[in-house]
């Protein structure tokens, strides 16, 4: 186990490669406290008091990571799940010799002055209520990706986010903060293959059927309605939904193209300098298993942007083999040759006939197969980067802004995909153009009392 010490001294090491540098509102039933009430001027040397909420998987290594920066306390997790959060509590108790304050309700838990920062990291349909309750208490934020279940949450967390602009909000993106991607992009930016106007990126996977799950009673750990928060009820519970396949399920996921293909069509954004498209087109289908997953395990989704450029994402999540050696990534290419990431902290760029030219290796590794913490040491660049910002108003490398816009190239892909057709896209703002069809994706509907409030 990597212990906070060894941590921070690996991360120090680490970086010595780099060479590139208010409101009171109602939600469901329950009042929370006014911004200026929660929060308080953080110098330079004060440790930042963070709650983490959402700590089955992704959100308990988040915590243990966190717990591992200096100047940082999580001083208290939330989840609905009892047993997951008391799981958590002792990973961070033995990291730290204290144990975090377990609260169940994430509206109790907002109305905790002495919490900072949040770090979200609950499922999908809870990401932008949950960000923006939190930014309406006062909290900084740090919101794990996707941004939102759909468009149109984009545009209420940021109406949000530009209310508070003395909080810091920014997106699990986390490549933006590792050395040698920001290296790697340098160098296309600069020239490296020439002109660039088209990137490819890719996830595979061999996950197994889901089943057809069994309604069955709610377990005594899991409160089912806090559960399922601003979403719709779903009276019956089944069997085969909590705690990782809900993923699958439109009606609270976003399937694989948002669970791991928002990184990779975020560096597709960034490494083209290219924001939002013009034309949209995405096929695909749940065609391995016969079970209750919804969305699709193959799909390929193209973006048009203009005369600038073209990106494509291809997710497999029923077949593993790799794309140019590589499980998952994004390759680059341009009028002198290529540039590709592996997924990873490392990079080749490649001639035009396909010699490797140059081969950027990590000194800090990269564990494929590991769905909760496979970049433990890289994050801690971005964790870092948060904790500059708030402190020192130092920019974000993963502002919100540019988050929800990589999060909703994905999702009008999703939606390309459902209504059968390419979709035309208002490259000043990413409104569907001309559609209604597809714009019935643009939103959801809300439980009543769970309706967020901008």
């Amino acid at each position: 186990m990597t212990t906070r010490r060894d941590f921070i001294k690996q991360a120090a090491a680490a970086s010595a490669f780099i060479t590139v540098g208010g409101l009171d509102a109602v939600a469901g039933g329950k009042k929370k406290t006014a911004a200026a009430s929660a929060k308080r001027i953080i110098g330079a040397n004060d440790t930042i008091r963070l709650a983490v909420i959402g700590v089955n998987s992704r959100g308990k290594a988040l915590a243990k990571n966190f717990s591992k920066m200096p100047l940082c306390e999580v001083t208290h997790l939330c989840d609905c799940d009892s047993l997951a959060l008391a799981a958590c509590q002792a990973e961070v108790c033995k990291i730290t010799g204290k144990t975090p304050v377990g609260v169940k309700d994430i509206r109790d838990l907002l109305a905790i002055p002495e919490i900072d920062g949040v770090v979200i990291a609950m499922p999908d349909h809870w990401h932008a209520p949950a960000a923006m309750m939190a930014l309406q208490a006062g909290k900084h934020v740090y919101l794990e990706k996707p941004t939102s279940h759909n468009p149109a949450e984009n545009e209420m967390l940021l109406k949000v986010a530009r209310k508070h602009p003395d909080l810091v909000v920014t997106v699990g993106n986390q490549r933006r903060s590792w050395p040698r991607v920001q290296q790697a992009i340098q160098e296309l930016h600069d020239g490296a293959i020439g002109e660039v106007h088209y990137a490819k990126s890719w996830y595979v996977a061999n996950r197994p059927s889901i089943g057809k799950g069994k309604v069955v009673p709610v377990p005594e750990n899991l409160d089912w309605n806090l559960w399922q928060g601003p979403a719709p009820r779903v009276e019956e519970f089944k069997d085969n939904l909590i705690h990782y396949n809900w993923h699958w399920f439109w009606h609270w996921g976003t399937g694989e193209a948002l669970n791991n293909g928002t990184h990779f069509v975020d560096l597709i954004r960034w490494g083209l300098q290219v924001g939002f498209p013009t034309q949209v087109s995405s096929v695909g289908g749940r065609w391995r298993y016969d079970d209750d997953w919804q969305a699709p395990d193959t799909q390929m989704i193209t973006f048009q942007f203009g005369d600038k450029g073209a990106g494509s994402w291809e997710g497999r999540s029923c077949n593993s083999s790799p794309v140019d050696g590589y499980g998952f990534g994004v390759a680059y290419y341009g009028e002198k040759g290529s540039l590709i990431l592996s997924g990873g902290n490392d990079y080749k760029i490649l001639d035009m006939a396909g010699k490797v030219v140059k081969d950027v290796k990590s000194d800090v590794a990269y564990k494929q197969g590991d769905l909760q913490n496979p970049s433990e040491m890289l994050d801690g660049f971005h964790f870092q980067n948060w904790f500059d910002a708030i402190k020192k108003g130092d920019p974000l490398n993963s502002t919100l802004e540019e988050a929800c816009m990589s999060t909703q190239l994905v999702q009008l892909g999703n939606i390309a995909m459902r209504v059968g057709h390419s979709i035309q896209v208002n490259p000043k703002n990413g409104y569907i153009i001309g559609d209604p069809e597809a714009q019935k994706y643009w939103g959801r509907d809300y439980e009543p009392g769970w309706e967020p409030i901008v």
